[in-house]
């Protein structure tokens, strides 16, 4: 086990511990040139920040917004990160390859 995992299993006790609800985040499939390789893994706890990356800029905040959704739905979530050159973008895209990253919601232990 990576320190960084082993501090996402810390943050996911942490929160469960105190009642709080946060997200899992992994990434679960690439294609091509992609930042982070399938097991890279995301913390998002809204009261302590994140833990980990599944690679950064853009496509992770769209990971982060699902992992609210999934905490305010108790839903899991597939997100799609697509790194692959827009041509109408102002900054072309740096990897080209995309992620499907797995979104589950991580509930408080019960009393």
């Amino acid at each position: 086990m990576t320190k960084e995992d082993h501090a996402i299993y810390e943050g996911i006790l942490a929160a469960r511990t105190a009642g709080r609800p946060c997200a899992l985040a992994t990434v679960v499939a690439t294609r091509g040139s992609t930042p982070r390789k399938n097991g890279a893994k995301m913390l998002v706890d809204p009261d302590t920040g994140l833990v980990g990356t599944v690679g950064g800029g853009c496509g992770e905040a769209e990971v982060i917004a699902a992992a609210g959704e999934a905490m305010e739905t108790g839903v899991p979530q597939m997100v799609r990160v697509d790194l692959t050159d827009d041509p109408l973008s102002w900054s072309g895209s740096i990897c080209g390859g995309i992620l499907e990253v797995f979104v589950e919601p991580v509930f408080p232990a019960d009393p």
